[in-house]
Formats: C-alpha cells, sequence, structure tokens
C-alpha cells in the first residue's frame, strides 16, 4: 500500500502546483498596463504576499513558537543575503526575458515563492502522515490558496513585459518543490515534522521583506501613496478571509 499512497501524494502534490499557474489568468485580459497599473499591481502582491506571510506565521507557532521564529530570521538572512548577491555588477541578471533591476525583482519574487513551496510541500506530506482525509483535504485548500500566490507572481512579472504563458510558467515552477517534497515527508513523516514550523518560518521572513523592501517602494513610484494603501490593505483583508474561509 505504501507505493500507492506515496503516488497518491505525488499527484494532488503535482496538481496543487498546476493550479498555481491558474494566477496568471486574469492577465489575458490586460495586454497594455500603465504606471498607474504596475503600481497597483505591485500594491496587491504586497497585501496577498504579506497576508500569506501571516497564514505561515500562525500555522508555524502551532507547531513551535521559537522554531517559527528562528525560521523568520533565518529568511531575513538569507533574502538580505541573496539581494546583496544579485546587486552585485559581476553577476548581472537576466531573467524570464527581463534585464536590470525588473530582473532581480522577478528573480527575487520567484526565488522566495519557491522556498516557500518546499514548505507547503513538506505539509502536504506530513498531511497525509495523519490520515488520507486530511491530506486530501490540505491538498485541496493548498491547491485554491495556490491561485493567488500565482496571481501575486504574476502581477510583479506581466507589468515588467513578461507573457502571460511565461508568467504562468514560472508561477507553476515556483510550486514544483510541493509534489518534490510531499513524497518523502510522507514516506518519513516523523523525521520531516519537527522541521516544519522552521520552513514556516523561514518563507514568512522572507516573504515580509520581499513586501517592505521592494514590493511597497516600488508600488509608490508609480502610484500615490493613498491608491498603495487602499489597495495593499484590500488585498490583505482579502486574502485573510480567503485563508479563513478555505480551512
Amino acid at each position: 500500500m505504501e507505493p500507492a499512497g506515496a503516488l497518491l501524494v505525488f499527484l494532488l502534490a503535482l496538481l496543487t502546483a498546476v493550479a498555481t499557474g491558474l494566477g496568471a489568468l486574469p492577465f489575458a485580459f490586460a495586454k497594455h498596463p500603465t504606471r498607474r497599473w504596475l503600481g497597483a499591481s505591485n500594491a496587491v502582491a504586497a497585501g496577498l504576499m504579506l497576508a500569506a506571510s501571516f497564514g505561515l506565521l500562525y500555522e508555524g507557532v502551532n507547531y513551535g513558537l521559537s522554531r517559527t521564529l528562528a525560521g523568520a530570521l533565518l529568511g531575513l538572512g538569507f533574502i538580505v543575503a541573496a539581494r546583496r548577491f544579485l546587486r552585485q555588477d559581476e553577476h548581472p541578471a537576466v531573467f524570464a526575458g527581463m534585464g536590470g533591476l525588473d530582473a532581480r525583482k522577478g528573480l527575487l519574487i520567484v526565488g522566495v515563492m519557491t522556498v516557500h513551496s518546499f514548505t507547503e510541500g513538506i505539509g502536504i506530506g506530513v498531511s497525509f502522515g495523519g490520515g488520507q482525509a486530511l491530506g486530501l483535504f490540505i491538498s485541496v485548500a493548498l491547491a485554491v490558496h495556490n491561485v493567488p500566490e500565482g496571481l501575486a507572481i504574476s502581477l510583479v512579472l506581466v507589468p515588467r513585459g513578461v507573457s502571460v504563458a511565461r508568467a504562468a510558467w514560472w508561477s507553476v515552477f515556483s510550486s514544483l518543490p510541493q509534489p518534490l517534497m510531499a513524497v518523502p515527508a510522507f514516506l518519513f513523516v516523523e523525521l520531516f515534522r519537527p522541521l516544519l514550523p522552521y520552513g514556516l518560518g523561514f518563507a514568512a521572513g522572507a516573504m515580509i521583506w520581499m513586501v517592505f523592501s521592494e514590493l511597497v517602494p516600488d508600488a509608490l513610484e508609480e502610484a500615490s501613496s493613498d491608491l498603495v494603501a487602499v489597495v495593499v490593505t484590500a488585498s490583505v483583508v482579502a486574502m485573510v478571509a480567503f485563508q479563513v474561509l478555505i480551512r
């Protein structure tokens, strides 16, 4: 029964990854973004990521407060070091057809969301360790949850010239660690369970830094502070409500 169970875990985790690409669909109807639209897009992405990071911290605390906080500090240190590395002139950034600052921002958000997906994959595998019904519920909830995460990635990439198809691909790519990590976490659940709060905190720390260091400043360059504040607040509220509804 173990191989069959592992295959089911892999397929459901793969489904959650594919669902992330659905976040790019709204951009099939927004072909010519303006500077104001770029600012609003960054603000929406900031709100979605901020609310998601709060959810990660809340979930991590249920497993262990100190390990979650330690993970958040590690995530903060990691993303700061990554940005410094990308800013060095001897490492010119090229990503998804973009160059310069746009490429660095794209790399950072896709990188942060990919690291976050490792934790989600472990969460799927660990949840199946508690029974198939629980694992199925968590997988479906994560698949739905991944759609706005894909939207957050697309909100950063598409207004900077990345095609909708490519944005959808990078959204799916950012979630591929989920099926890769779900199976080993399912097979060795007792080994991976203590690591989960570290991973949740790590992802939250990196995402919060991304919001305040990259997305919000970019939004304020393209749109008024009033608009940015309203959009960020509305996005946080919507994402929190969404997370509560799917639990």
